[in-house]
């Protein structure tokens, strides 16, 4: 218990509750129903009440948090020491701060363009995380976890040496699509699909042609 409950775990919980406080000092100056989801366009599609959009939300995240980190330190294939494990660990805490401070300035009239700037946060951490793909070790918990990688370790850093290349490179399309002012909803729903998809199959077709001695 006490190497889950480390400082890392603390300060990422932290961190991902922190929206909470400019949230409580404007709390008065909220609207009854705040708006927390919104479509493709930007548009708000659904609502929730003050307090759930105030607390629930944050609170929903941290546990979430908490939940990321129990399972990454006792994955029996952790490797602590790695920058992907320690990447991992973070991965929540920033998209709190940022979703949650989106949907409070929204909720205050100041204009914001959430439809890109959700896609360009995701589209950020999909290339730091294409950056560390490559690095990443056999494990249960980060990285393209399918039955082909998890059964042999070449398949799994083959694939995941392609996934890196993907993943940078559909990311930086993304961001270059979003900060040239394009429409680019339709390319980041494309695009994230083909990262995903693309090492999927490519690990398939390695496990076809391995012979059986690779597997582990």
């Amino acid at each position: 218990m006490k190497k889950i409950l480390d400082r890392t775990t603390a300060l990422t919980t932290l961190i991902t509750l922190l929206p909470i406080a400019p949230a409580l000092l404007l709390y008065h100056r909220l609207p009854e129903e705040v708006a927390i989801h919104f479509n493709a366009h930007g548009v708000a599609d659904g609502w929730a009440s003050r307090p759930v959009a105030v607390f629930a939300l944050p609170l929903l995240l941290g546990a979430i948090n908490l939940v990321l980190q129990f399972m990454l330190l006792t994955d029996p294939k952790r490797d602590t020491g790695s920058q992907v494990f320690r990447l991992a660990r973070w991965t929540i805490a920033p998209v709190s701060v940022v979703v949650n401070t989106l949907t409070l300035l929204i909720a205050l009239d100041v204009p914001v363009k959430i439809e890109r700037i959700i896609p360009l946060t995701i589209a950020i951490l999909f290339l730091v995380i294409g950056n560390y793909l490559p690095k990443s070790k056999q494990n249960y918990t980060i990285g393209i976890k399918i039955p082909w990688t998890l059964a042999s370790t070449e398949n799994w850093n083959k694939t995941h040496r392609l996934a890196g290349w993907v993943w940078s490179i559909g990311s930086l399309v993304i961001i270059i699509a979003l900060l040239s002012g394009l429409p680019a909803m339709a390319l980041f729903l494309t695009v994230t699909a083909l990262m995903v998809i693309i090492p999927v199959i490519y690990s398939y077709l390695l496990y076809r042609t391995e012979e059986p001695s690779d597997s582990v």
